[in-house]
């Protein structure tokens, strides 16, 4: 889901760039608008915002395509796209904020009026007494820091499946956040977690006496002038000036419903436009100020740009880099001897990348209105190497190349599932045997029905969505889910004697990458 390159070269090589910072690369300049234009048919993007700025001025912001396919509405600088995990950052500049602000709390006040004062440093049971984790141990350990720097020991996307656009409240999310068994040790391992930007929210709350989404709104966007961003997803489907969300499903593009994610909203459920977005980047570059208004402290965004987790050694497709970590709500690596900032951001429809180059003084902003693309990613590495004086690469030539070779893998995965059914393949017991009703012990209930000859899978917290079971043979069935957003996998039951016991239930990556058990109960 993120694709993260690294690119190294001579400090030599680069000083040419540096001379000449008030002219923009010939790649901006000459192959901008064509780069975007033929890359969009070619991966299938009904609609691009990009927006580049650099030593403090806006060079860059422009939209291409349209807001949705078959309409001629076209996108512009102020078209809303949900930005996914690009929100983490505002989460974390949030709490970064309360504590540099060291706002009183009520909620640690004792009873002789003394107030507390927030740390990142605070345990998160300082703030949120009932705050719990699988291990009561790791809950009471727990800082605030490990929430934001996804080291609380769970694997990446754990959780999310139950947690993201189900029809669970924000309270239910936690309560079964705290029964899921993380895979890892705790602080042992990074593993992105979305839930954990869940409680940080709540956190906010509790300290400032806001909701999360008020205080995004109060204290970042409108001091800044982000009147257009939306902090909560279900405000975009009245927006006026928004993109719809697509996806591509073997090779069709198809219009899908917005994400419903509320109840993890800290984690992913702002709305934004490469208008907006530019003054948030604008003041990040510019140590917190607007127009020489200290509006988020420069010491609150420090501590979100330093490192706390290991992800790896980083590396680039064409060049070097030599280390990539984790702060607080943005991803630090190494490349070409600067500092890169950036993250990217994924949700139904929908993905984006936001990228920043504080020595440069150099902010890169991509949108994009399907959620099955990677030249968001593409695009932001080839203006950030024409910026360094680095060689053209046509990344998205080479990305493209990637995607089409992966999507004739999983079409010939398909096609095979697709031949194995239609053999008509004898199950291991009668078809009637796999129905009836299951549990997962902390998702909750699933049903298998007979539903005109077919096996129809419906989640207790997904209503509306269900997915169909076609047999391949023995115990294994070829699941299509009505909802493109969790894919196509082989499923498997798991029988004793002339019984079924369970089914090991999986969706498409981009959810979630590990299984839920659901056992028969009858």
């Amino acid at each position: 889901m993120k694709k993260i390159f690294s690119v190294f070269a001579s400090l030599l090589l680069l000083l040419p760039a540096f001379s000449q910072n008030d002219i923009p690369p010939s790649f901006l300049k000459d192959s901008l608008d064509s780069y975007i234009t033929n890359a969009i048919k070619e991966w299938q993007i009904p609609g691009v915002a990009v927006c580049v700025v650099k030593d403090g001025k806006v060079v860059v912001m422009k939209g291409y395509g349209v807001k949705e396919t078959g309409t001629d509405d076209r996108v512009d600088e102020n078209t809303l796209f949900m930005i996914g995990s690009n929100t983490k950052a505002f989460t974390a500049t949030a709490l970064a904020m309360l504590e540099t602000e060291n706002l009183p709390a009520g909620l640690s006040a004792d009873k002789a009026g003394k107030t507390e004062k927030f740390s990142l440093d605070d345990r998160v049971q300082k703030w949120l007494p009932g705050f719990k984790l699988y291990d009561p141990w790791v809950a009471n350990e727990a800082n605030i820091r490990d929430l934001l720097c996804h080291r609380l020991g769970f694997e990446t996307f754990q959780g999310d499946f139950m947690f993201f656009d189900s029809d669970l409240t924000a309270q239910q999310v936690f309560e079964k956040f705290a029964q899921v068994k993380p895979l890892y040790s705790f602080r042992s391992k990074w593993g992105y977690t979305n839930a954990a930007f869940g409680v940080a929210g709540e956190v906010v709350s509790n300290v400032s006496g806001k909701t999360w989404a008020e205080f995004i709104t109060e204290k970042i966007f409108l001091p800044l002038g982000m009147n257009n961003s939306l902090a909560l997803s279900k405000d975009i489907k009245t927006a006026t000036n928004k993109a719809t969300a697509h996806t591509v499903v073997m090779g069709e593009l198809r219009k899908i419903p917005y994400g419903n994610i509320d109840n993890i909203s800290p984690a992913g459920s702002i709305s934004s436009s490469v208008n907006d977005m530019s003054k948030w980047v604008l003041m990040l570059l510019n140590n917190g100020k607007q127009e020489g208004k200290q509006v988020i402290p420069a010491a609150a965004l420090r501590q979100t740009w330093l490192p706390h987790s290991i992800l790896g050694n980083g590396g680039a497709m064409f060049n070097r880099g030599h280390f990539s970590l984790y702060g607080l709500g943005w991803m630090l690596e190494e490349y070409e001897g600067r500092k890169i900032i950036s993250h990217t951001g994924g949700v139904n429809g929908f993905v984006t990348s936001v990228t920043l180059v504080p020595e440069e003084h150099l902010g890169i902003i991509v949108l994009t209105n399907t959620d099955a693309n990677s030249f968001y990613e593409a695009l932001k590495l080839e203006l950030r190497d024409a910026y360094l004086g680095l060689p053209y690469r046509n990344y998205q030539k080479v990305a493209l190349g990637m995607h089409k070779a992966d999507e004739a893998a999983k079409e010939k995965q398909y096609k095979s599932a697709r031949d194995t059914v239609a053999m008509n393949l004898k199950t291991s017991l009668p078809l009637t045997a796999y129905a009836g009703e299951y549990m997962h012990n902390v998702y909750g209930k699933m049903n298998i029905k007979m539903e005109e000859g077919k096996l129809i899978m419906r989640f207790e917290h997904h209503k509306g969505r269900y997915g169909t079971l076609e047999p391949l043979g023995g115990n294994r069935f070829f699941c299509t889910y009505s909802d493109p957003l969790y894919g196509m996998k082989k499923l498997e039951f798991t029988t004793a004697g002339n019984k079924v016991k369970s089914i090991a239930v999986r969706v498409a990556d981009f959810v979630e990458f590990t299984p839920y058990e659901f056992v028969k109960i009858k």
